[in-house]
């Protein structure tokens, strides 16, 4: 944030404590109304954010509309259950969808007439800019990715990412959860108003060391007393670079006897079928249990004695990483994204599509002590509840969605 804006915010601060204490006091509405809008709420560490910050940001300060453009949802029942949030479905097809999608959009907005239009994950911004002006209200985008591949994705994607590169300058704000995401977009064209890393925010309520939950998971899996187990947690998807994990597992495998290997998460069939083809052929398949999606996930933590992840590009701010760490576990990441920043010193970095320095990473990290491995899982969550604690996610959040308001672009 810049030393002009700062400025401003501190000066409206106690305008705005005076104003919350007076709503307090006689029950006055909220200050500002915010409209988020997602694609969709399919199982999938980025949507749980959404949801999180949703429920968690001041009712006080924010009257919240939550629009989603696609029905139903594997976390549809998790934001319906958030208190004192308006949720409407308009369904579309495809990136600009029938012809009533946009005059219902911009039928709804008028009538709410918000503040601030907040587009999150690809495919919304370029929609929501297109609102906001027509309401004018301010407009911020939300992108977390970082320097995504796009040859292994549709036509799409490549196109909207170009627009998205020609229109960014009229956005108010966007923000990026990781620092790599910003430089990579603004090396390739993205030019806002203003620009913020707001990192995501894990719920280290919900995330906690949770023994007999970790107990269940292994016995579920027939994992035997005395073997470790490593975990890779993440759809199956090129960016997740299973094919890595896999060799490395293999590897590990040639030296060690006590080890045991999951992959949680779903993907394409073809692709699924493609990795669990070459599980097989690397004779991983005594060894390596593909539990499909999780809802447990606390306990599938738990019960990992080490967190993997692989990616080879395309990441932003890790959840799996974080959700890991405050559970207590040592995570073996890629220099990707922000990974080697939410990890500091609790865990080991390697390059990324390197299957001798992943598997020689595991072996470092298995080869602590019992009581080693336990003060670096504490040391971890406590990197987690010191930096990336989801109120470290609304307080940034608010402050910047506050700061859009109050300068002018």
């Amino acid at each position: 944030m810049t030393t002009p804006v700062r400025n401003l915010l501190h000066a409206h601060e106690e305008n705005l404590r005076i104003h919350i204490s007076d709503l307090m006091a006689h029950g006055g509405n909220p200050m500002y109304r915010l409209v988020l809008i997602i694609d969709r709420l399919g199982q999938g560490g980025a949507e749980r954010q959404f949801i999180d910050l949703a429920g968690s940001l001041d009712r006080r300060l924010f009257s919240i509309t939550v629009i989603i453009l696609h029905p139903g949802g594997d976390l549809r029942a998790d934001i319906e259950s958030q208190k004192d949030i308006r949720i409407v479905t308009i369904p579309r097809k495809g990136p600009l969808n029938t012809p009533l999608f946009l005059p219902r959009l911009s039928s709804l907005l008028r009538k709410l007439r918000p503040d601030i239009i907040y587009g999150y994950m690809g495919g919304t911004n370029e929609l929501c800019l297109v609102m906001a002006r027509l309401v004018r209200a301010k407009v911020v985008w939300g992108i977390r990715s970082s320097d995504m591949d796009l040859t292994h994705y549709g036509w799409k994607s490549r196109f909207l990412f170009r627009l998205g590169a020609l229109l960014s300058s009229c956005a108010d704000l966007i923000v990026f959860n990781s620092y790599a995401g910003r430089d990579h977009y603004q090396s390739h064209g993205y030019r806002p108003a203003r620009t913020a890393v707001i990192h995501n925010g894990i719920n280290t309520d919900a995330f906690t060391p949770d023994p007999s939950a970790g107990a269940s998971f292994r016995n579920g899996l027939g994992i035997k007393e005395g073997e470790l187990l490593i975990g890779h947690v993440g759809r199956i998807d090129p960016m997740k670079d299973h094919p890595t994990f896999l060799h490395a597992a293999a590897l590990l495998a040639l030296e060690r006897r006590d080890i045991r290997f999951v992959c949680v998460g779903k993907g394409n069939p073809s692709v699924m079928k493609e990795m669990q083809g070459l599980s097989e052929k690397l004779g991983l398949s005594p060894i390596l249990t593909w539990t499909g999606p999780r809802t447990d996930m606390k306990a599938v933590y738990n019960g990992i004695d080490i967190l993997a992840s692989s990616s080879s590009f395309g990441e932003g701010f890790s959840n799996v990483i974080g959700e890991a760490m405050a559970c207590g576990r040592i995570c073996v990441v890629t220099d990707v994204g922000d990974s080697s920043l939410i990890v500091g010193e609790t865990g080991f970095v390697i390059p990324p599509r390197d299957h001798h320095a992943l598997a020689g990473a595991w072996n470092t990290a298995l080869s602590l002590s019992p009581e080693d491995r336990l003060a670096k899982g504490q040391e971890a969550r406590k990197r987690i509840l010191d930096n990336f604690s989801t109120s470290h996610l609304v307080r940034s959040t608010t402050e910047h969605l506050l700061a859009t308001l109050f300068t002018r672009t």
